[in-house]
């Protein structure tokens, strides 16, 4: 596994995931909406949180102290959750159930 430094990681925000303008994707109060819909656990949420934010495995385990094997395993149980494959496939799940909530 290749260590991640502190000077090559990205530092990024966790309110959401943003696309390349800076905008917020989904919203905080969203992700709890989220979080109950498809019961994940409040680790799933994190990691769900920092994938949509496009962060890679190695970084996620850097950010949350955990091993790259840990983060695969989570986003793999969320995948399971959410009836998805791919992180791009979670990412557009997310939103367009986020898109549903009249707020």
């Amino acid at each position: 596994m290749q260590q991640i430094s502190k000077e090559n990681f990205t530092d990024r925000k966790k309110i959401g995931p943003r696309n390349a303008t800076g905008t917020v994707l989904i919203k905080p109060r969203r992700w709890t909406y989220l979080q109950n819909r498809f019961e994940l656990t409040p680790r799933e949420r994190q990691i769900a949180e920092l994938v949509c934010q496009g962060l890679r495995n190695d970084d996620i385990a850097y950010e949350l102290e955990i091993t790259a094997g840990t983060a695969k395993t989570h986003i793999r149980n969320i995948y399971r959750k959410v009836h998805v494959k791919s992180k791009i496939s979670m990412l557009l799940m997310f939103i367009a159930e986020a898109e549903c909530l009249n707020d």
